[in-house]
């Protein structure tokens, strides 16, 4: 079932957009890091909508790391730890579920004392399992623990939220 179509989700993104802005005015340069490949897709959009707000620099960056061996596996962000001294960094997923993903996506961050830490994303199911906030959301939705949800945003001619 869709529960969210590409206008609803381009409105979301606007939304979100404006919201970051808000929340971060004056701040020089803002880092976007979207985990793994969702997460770097909806990064890339929150990008564009917020570049048409600020004057601010806007830099991107991967988390990458393996959500089902979390520990077994370390989470790698693409820049240095001198890029990220100081900074803001918005941390990017297209859906939080219990929150493991974006638990560990935070450790790459523990030895880097950075300005500002934030959470952005599409999609924020009420299932969390570990001490997680989202600061930016587009759709929060309460659903079972065995419902779904799959979002297309990359490679696809149609954005689209599916709730399976």
């Amino acid at each position: 079932m869709k529960i969210l179509e590409q206008g609803q989700i381009k409105q979301k993104i606007k939304r979100l957009a404006v919201e970051i802005v808000e929340q971060n005015f004056g701040i020089s340069e803002i880092i976007f890091a979207g985990i793994n490949n969702n997460g770097l897709g909806f990064a890339k959009l929150l990008i564009k909508e917020v570049k048409k707000l600020t004057d601010s620099t806007i830099t991107l960056c991967q988390i990458t790391l393996n959500p089902a061996k979390p520990v077994a596996e370390e989470a790698e962000v693409s820049l240095s730890s001198s890029e990220l001294k100081n900074k803001t960094v918005i941390i990017v997923d297209d859906v939080a579920n219990t929150g493991r993903t974006l638990f560990y996506a935070f450790k790459p961050f523990m030895g880097i004392l950075v300005k500002k830490m934030q959470v952005a994303v599409l999609v924020d199911r009420k299932h969390k399992s570990f001490p997680i906030q989202v600061d930016y959301v587009g759709l929060s939705l309460a659903t079972t623990l065995n419902d779904n949800i799959d979002v297309k945003i990359i490679g696809v001619d149609e954005l689209e939220v599916c709730l399976d």
